[in-house]
């Protein structure tokens, strides 16, 4: 009889056996220190300050105002550091910068304000800090972001606090091999004595079977 054939398997990982992509992991929520962005209609008739400082209030985030569009009317404005003149301008008046920041309680007073450039109708620029209500004349849009915990730092900082210690890189392969010697002595020793090779043992007379 002849011999039956062995079947042998093919080398290899069979089709379709390869590794599959593994899905994207896909954060759906944020932590409370994320940076937001935030677009902000504000409508006609309203303060714009009042509205930012409730939206903060409630929200419990700071906002930082980083530019605006719209016209606003009846502006009240401090031209220097407060205390300093306050001029009020009747009429309606387009935006051409808003900034500031808002922080929710209990924030100082003074990390929350707006500083607004304006163009009348005439061509004229002024601008200033906000130094009462700014009233939206139209629909106002805002572009602003807005964070959590804010850290409050009192500048310049005392010379008797420690500076951080920078971030150490890891060890190189060399310092652990330098550092396995150093502290194991013994493994120092029996890696320093030569083992004998096979030949030695070929050397010997071995009983014969």
């Amino acid at each position: 009889n002849a011999p039956s054939d062995v079947t042998r398997r093919p080398r290899g990982r069979p089709a379709g056996s390869k590794n599959k992509p593994k899905p994207p992991i896909v954060i759906t929520r944020d932590g409370g220190t994320a940076l937001r962005s935030h677009v902000m209609e504000i409508a006609g008739g309203c303060d714009i300050r009042e509205c930012l400082t409730t939206f903060a209030t409630r929200r419990q985030r700071g906002v930082c105002i980083l530019s605006a569009n719209g016209t606003v009317t009846n502006v009240t404005l401090h031209q220097s550091t407060p205390p300093g003149p306050v001029v009020t301008l009747d009429g309606r008046f387009e935006i051409l910068s808003l900034s500031g920041s808002f922080l929710p309680p209990p924030a100082p007073p003074a990390a929350s304000g707006l500083t607004i450039y304006l163009a009348a109708s005439q061509g004229q620029v002024v601008g200033g800090i906000v130094a009462g209500p700014l009233l939206a004349y139209g629909p106002v849009v805002i572009m602003a972001a807005s964070f959590g915990n804010a850290a409050y730092e009192r500048l310049p900082l005392d010379e008797s606090e420690a500076p951080p210690l920078p971030p150490q890189p890891p060890p190189t392969r060399a310092e652990i091999e330098t550092h396995t010697l150093l502290t194991d002595p013994f493994q120092n020793m029996v890696n320093s004595c030569p083992l004998p090779g096979e030949n030695f043992w070929g050397a010997l007379n071995r009983p014969p079977f």
